[in-house]
């Protein structure tokens, strides 16, 4: 068995432990064998060691034989990365100094400290920072989780049923530990008063029932998704002892108890919110945690105008940028703390599908409602002129919904495995997008392509418009083809006030709302737009969430992220295919699949991503020299000793 420290078990000896208190209760006979081998004199510690000792032979040849077995970690596919007792994260630096304060702007507001409901603005890091799940990800594999509040979880091959089991030493910041009665609480509420996603989850789930005062067993059976297990390890923990389920649907901004490495110690209401480490935090030996939470205090400021929020960076006023204008990255970032060193721009490779942007129809509207429109209009939009003239041609063109990963159909063949899972939607993929020889249009840069136009007003004709004079009108109707694109910042504004120019000259007129972020968030939850521009962010793991983002049922739920209003039989289909797949190679089938559907379906205007990560950091912030799979993660990076504030120019 592994060494002790602290009083308390290695991580990973009490998997054995309490299974083979739990073999030994069940069957006793062997065990009580065991206890007569034991020499006289030795004692009942002796005896009890003995017992234990046969007991975890009795589970080493329950998980050859196939039994389930606790453990410290669940892979979605294949098996854990790491092995159990690792000592850290690959991506992280172990020995990190714990000092200091972070600043970290936030292009936004908020009215809310509660991040899981669908009323408010909220502070998205209460997540992570101050509330903790069951498990943790690492961020160097698609889809593996760690034990963090659980210690061990177990389930069978046919994943009908997961069971937690608890750290003994988790609590609550104020002191009250986290027991089964809270996990079964926060199922039980989030699956009532939270957001759609936390609803949709949950409601899968047959029964909870606690085991014992730290262990909760999950029944799944019915829900036929393998990736039940996980999401239930990513259940937000929340203390049944603090929370009225009757208000919890409530905007609040009471500092919440959490069980994480922070509690929230100020807040300005819109302006920003402070962290400060938790000195009694349950959690700070684990592995999982070694390298992370480096700073006593991390502080978000938020800024509502664009270009107030750059020069509130040049300024010294927050530590990090993450940067997503190519046009900003190439020419604003040479100020004098850029030029002398104090400033430093990285960029970091990331292994993800790409964060692609597209102006997103929503179908709801009638002028959408037919495809060969949303194609016309896709066709209109320039990408090779834009990208030139304003963004320096750093982007690339987004074709898929899970660009520049393996995931993606794009310019790859259905194979069999595809095949097999679309035979039953024969209308549902393009031959070209089958074939894998689809691409996005293509301009020749001008700004007014003549081909283009013609191919955008030949399915406008067919789709029953016609051009009188300036303005394209609805043949039966005589209703001119008009809508809206809402955008909340000025650099969204200028790219659709381009895409606007160029629709005009097929006679479609869109007007430009820029709204504030309340009212923005307001009505795309309500899906009260004509278009927005937005990005679906992907891992190489999709699951649940894909019914969020374009599932049938998530179409008419409000505060889901179907913001295209998608409601499509094979869609549905392929998710569900994507859910139960066991092997790697299925799963990517059915990925792959569902991608060629969206495509197919024309729901967006496919727009544009960056091949990187570019981030810009004032140099007394350190980070790891290796980065995750994911790319860079701010919880890693810590304050460099030795280096002062920064000094202004």
């Amino acid at each position: 068995m592994r060494a002790q420290t602290g009083g308390r078990p290695a991580d990973g000896v009490i998997v054995l432990q309490s299974r083979a208190v739990d073999r030994i209760a069940l069957n006793p006979i062997p065990a009580m064998q065991a206890l007569r081998t034991v020499p006289a004199g030795y004692g009942m510690r002796a005896a009890w060691c003995a017992a234990l000792w046969f007991a975890g032979l009795a589970a080493g040849a329950a998980a050859e034989a196939g039994h389930p077995v606790a453990a410290n970690a669940i892979a979605m596919q294949g098996a854990p990365a790491l092995a159990d007792g690792f000592t850290a994260l690959p991506y992280v630096n172990p020995d990190a100094p714990k000092a200091g304060r972070i600043v970290e702007g936030v292009l936004g507001t908020f009215d809310s400290l509660n991040p899981l409901i669908v009323l408010g603005l909220p502070v998205q890091p209460i997540r992570g920072y101050v509330v903790e799940s069951l498990m943790a990800r690492s961020y160097d594999e698609p889809f593996t989780l760690y034990g963090l509040l659980a210690r061990t979880v177990e389930t069978d091959d046919a994943r009908s049923y997961v069971t937690f089991t608890l750290d003994p030493a988790a609590h609550f910041s104020d002191g009250v530990p986290v027991t089964a009665a809270d996990i079964v609480f926060s199922w039980q509420l989030l699956r009532d008063h939270g957001r759609p996603n936390h609803r949709t989850y949950y409601a899968k789930v047959a029964k909870a029932e606690m085991l014992d005062a730290r262990t909760v067993r999950f029944d799944l059976s019915g829900s036929d998704d393998r990736e039940l297990p996980l999401i239930l390890g990513l259940m937000p923990v929340l203390p049944k002892h603090a929370l009225d389920a009757a208000t919890f649907e409530n905007t609040t901004l009471a500092k919440p108890i959490g069980s994480g490495p922070y509690i929230v110690a100020g807040v300005d209401t819109g302006k920003s919110v402070s962290f400060k480490r938790d000195p009694n935090y349950w959690g700070r030996a684990l592995a999982i945690n070694r390298g992370l939470w480096n700073f006593d205090e991390v502080r978000f400021d938020f800024y509502r105008d664009e270009n107030a929020y750059f020069e509130a960076f040049k300024a010294g006023l927050y530590d990090v940028r993450s940067e997503t204008d190519p046009t900003r990255w190439q020419t604003s970032y040479d100020f004098p703390a850029v030029r002398d060193g104090r400033v430093v721009k990285e960029t970091f490779p990331t292994g993800l599908p790409k964060f692609a942007s597209d102006f997103v129809f929503n179908t709801r509207r009638p002028m959408f409602s037919d495809v060969r429109t949303r194609q016309a209009i896709a066709l209109l939009f320039d990408f090779e002129w834009i990208n030139r003239n304003f963004f320096y041609g750093l982007y690339r063109r987004s074709a898929s919904f899970f660009d520049d990963s393996e995931l993606s159909a794009y310019h790859r063949p259905a194979d069999a495995r595809e095949r097999a899972l679309l035979a039953p939607f024969p209308d549902a993929v393009r031959a070209d997008v089958l074939d894998g020889s689809w691409s996005p249009p293509v301009s020749d840069g001008s700004g007014r392509d003549r081909d283009t136009l013609r191919q955008a007003l030949a399915l406008l004709e067919a789709a029953g418009y016609e051009l009188k004079g300036t303005t394209l009108r609805e043949r039966a109707s005589g209703r001119p083809l008009a809508f809206e694109i809402m955008v909340t910042s000025r650099d969204d504004e200028r790219l659709a006030l381009s895409f606007a120019s160029a629709l005009a000259r097929a006679g479609i007129s869109v007007q430009v709302r820029l709204v504030d972020a309340v009212q923005y968030e307001q009505r795309r939850s309500s899906f009260e737009f004509d278009m927005i521009e937005y990005r679906w962010e992907q891992s190489l793991s999709p699951g649940n969430e894909q019914s969020v983002y374009w599932g049938s049922a998530a179409a008419d739920q409000q505060g889901s992220r179907n913001y295209m209003g998608v409601k499509n039989a094979a869609i549905d289909a392929m998710i569900a295919a994507l859910l139960r797949a066991r092997e790697r190679p299925d799963f990517v089938a059915a990925v792959r699949a569902l991608d060629r559907v969206l495509i197919s379906g024309c729901y967006v205007v496919p727009l544009f991503y960056l091949p990187a990560q570019w981030v810009a950091r004032w140099n007394f912030i350190g980070h790891p020299a290796a980065s995750s799979l994911s790319g860079y993660l701010p919880e890693t990076w810590w304050r460099q000793p030795g280096k002062t504030t920064k000094t202004l120019q």
